[in-house]
C-alpha cells in the first residue's frame, strides 16, 4: 500500500518483498496475503460451510444426503485464491510503475542524503541500490519457543497450521488469542478433537470482558472447542505415533495426548537481518523499531509501518500507516488513529471491536452509559440461524459521545465498520439511534443498544 500510494503522487518507487509461493515463486503481498489474513479466511468459509451443510442443512428443509469432506480441494481453493490476490499485487505495481524487487533487503549505510542497501535475490544475485526515503514494511514472523523449535509437520507455526494435508485426530494449539482461536475452529468445524491451552489467565484480554466471557462460554459449549486458561506447559514428548504433553492447570498436574501441535504464542516484528544498525538503528526490548506518531524513526529518510512498530498487529492498520508515509513523502499531512483502529477474530460468532472497552472506561475514571441488544432478538439473526451473541455501546455519562463499540455475533467484522465511523466523527449514540437502518439487518442491533444506551430499547 505504500508503494502503490506513493507510485500514485509521483515518486519513484521500488518495493523489495521476499515472498515465495509454494512453488519458490515471487509472491508479493506479505504474510498477510500469502500466510496470513487472506488463507486463514478462506478455510475458515471453507470450514464453515461445510459445518453448516452437516448441521443446519436438515433445518432448513434440505437434505443433503452423505457429505464428503476433500481437504485436498479445500487447501487448493485457497491456494487459488491467494495466487489471484498475490497476482493482482503485481498487476498494480505495473499499473503504477512500481520496481518490483524479488528478495530481502539489508541496509548497507547512509551517505549524505542517500540510504544504500543490498538486496539478495534468491539466485544468490546481488544488487546494490539507493534512495533518500526508505519504508521498512517488513511485518511480523511467528514467535518460537527454544523448548519447542517448529519441524512443520507435527509441531508447526500458523503457516503449517493453515497448510494441514488431513484433519488431525487431536489437535492442540498453545495460544488462545486471536490466531489459535481462527485456527482451532477451522479444524474443529472439519472434525478435529481441539483443546487451546493459554498461559494467561484472562481470554482475551485485549476485548471487553462481558463480550469475551460470552464469546468463551459461546466457543466452548456450542461450538464445541476445549480452551483451558491459566496453564503452564512443563514438556512436550515425541514418540513415534504421538505429541505427550505435560501441563499444570489449577495447581494439578495434567497431561494431553496430540497428533499436531500448533504454536500460537504471538508475533514478533520481523526485523532479523535487516542490519539497522548500519543506519543508526537499534529495536527496543520487544523488539520494535522506534518511531514517532508519523511512523518517522530517529534516523532521518527511514521510516518504519505495521506490525514492526508501536500498535496492534494488524494488516488493516499497516495499510493505513503506509499509506500515511506516502502522503507525508509527498508533502501531505495525513493522520492515522490508532484509538480508532477495529479488532477481528474470525470465529462463529466473529467477535469485534473499537475504541474502549469498559474496563478500561473504568481505569480512566470515566463515567458511562452501557447499551446493550442481543442477536437473540434481531429478526434477520434470527432467519439466519445465527442469533448468539450481543452489541454492547459504552457512551460518556455526560456529552453521550460514543466510547467503544463490542460486538459479538454474524457479520461483526462488516457491521463494526459503523461504529469506526461513528467514533471517528465523535458521533453520540443518540446520533445512531436516530439513524433509519434497514429491516429486517443486522445492523438494526447497533442502533438497539445505542437506544439502549438511554433506557428505550424497542425490541426488546
Amino acid at each position: 500500500m505504500a508503494a502503490l500510494r506513493a507510485a500514485q503522487l509521483g515518486l519513484r518507487v521500488a518495493c523489495v518483498d521476499e515472498g515465495v509461493d509454494g512453488q519458490q515463486r515471487p509472491s508479493p503481498g506479505g504474510t498477510c496475503l500469502n500466510v496470513g489474513c487472506i488463507p486463514s479466511k478462506a478455510l475458515l468459509e471453507s470450514s464453515a460451510l461445510y459445518a453448516r451443510i452437516i448441521g443446519e442443512a436438515a433445518g432448513h428443509g434440505i437434505d443433503a444426503g452423505p457429505v464428503q469432506l476433500d481437504v485436498a480441494r479445500m487447501q487448493a481453493r485457497k491456494e487459488k485464491i491467494v495466487r489471484q490476490l498475490t497476482a493482482g499485487v503485481g498487476y498494480l505495481f505495473k499499473k503504477n510503475g512500481v520496481s518490483f524487487m524479488p528478495g530481502r533487503a539489508s541496509f548497507k549505510g547512509k551517505e549524505g542524503d542517500q540510504i544504500h542497501l543490498t538486496v539478495q535475490r534468491k539466485d544468490q544475485e546481488r544488487e546494490d541500490i539507493a534512495a533518500a526515503q526508505v519504508i521498512i514494511a517488513t511485518g511480523s514472523v511467528p514467535r518460537t519457543l527454544e523448548s519447542m523449535p517448529f519441524d512443520q509437520e507435527r509441531i508447526l507455526d500458523s503457516t503449517g497450521g493453515l497448510a494441514l494435508t488431513t484433519v488431525p485426530r487431536q489437535l492442540v494449539i498453545l495460544g488462545a488469542g486471536v490466531i489459535g482461536l481462527e485456527l482451532g475452529s477451522v479444524w474443529q468445524r472439519l472434525g478435529s478433537s481441539v483443546t487451546l491451552l493459554e498461559t494467561r489467565d484472562i481470554f482475551l484480554p485485549e476485548a471487553d470482558q462481558e463480550v469475551a466471557q460470552q464469546a468463551l462460554k459461546i466457543l466452548t459449549q456450542s461450538s464445541g472447542l476445549r480452551i483451558e486458561l491459566g496453564i503452564h506447559l512443563e514438556a512436550v514428548e515425541k514418540t513415534t505415533e504421538s505429541l505427550n504433553l505435560t501441563y499444570t492447570s489449577g495447581g494439578e498436574s495434567r497431561k494431553l495426548c496430540a497428533d499436531v501441535l500448533i504454536l500460537a504464542v504471538g508475533r514478533c516484528p520481523n526485523t532479523k537481518g535487516l542490519e539497522l544498525e548500519r543506519v543508526g538503528l537499534a529495536p527496543d526490548g520487544q523488539g520494535r523499531i522506534p518511531v514517532d506518531a508519523h511512523c518517522r524513526t530517529p534516523v532521518p529518510g527511514v521510516w518504519a509501518i505495521g506490525d514492526v512498530v508501536r500498535g496492534p498487529m494488524l494488516a488493516h492498520k499497516a495499510e493505513e500507516e503506509g499509506v500515511a508515509v506516502a502522503e507525508r513523502l509527498a508533502g501531505q499531512l495525513p493522520e492515522v488513529n490508532l484509538v480508532h483502529i477495529p479488532a477481528v477474530i474470525y470465529t462463529e460468532p466473529e467477535l469485534a471491536w473499537v475504541g474502549l472497552t469498559e474496563e478500561a472506561a473504568q481505569a480512566a475514571g470515566r463515567a458511562v452509559r452501557i447499551g446493550r441488544f442481543p442477536f437473540q432478538a434481531n429478526g434477520r439473526a434470527k432467519a439466519r440461524g445465527a442469533p448468539q451473541g450481543l452489541v454492547k455501546v459504552i457512551a460518556c455519562a455526560v456529552t453521550d459521545r460514543i466510547l467503544g463499540v463490542h460486538i459479538l455475533g454474524p457479520e461483526a467484522s462488516e457491521l463494526i465498520a459503523e461504529a469506526v465511523v461513528a467514533l471517528e466523527f465523535q458521533a453520540s449514540s443518540e446520533d445512531l439511534a436516530r439513524i433509519v437502518h434497514a429491516h429486517p439487518s443486522l445492523s438494526e442491533a447497533l442502533r438497539e443498544a445505542c437506544l439502549g444506551v438511554d433506557g428505550r430499547t424497542l425490541n426488546l
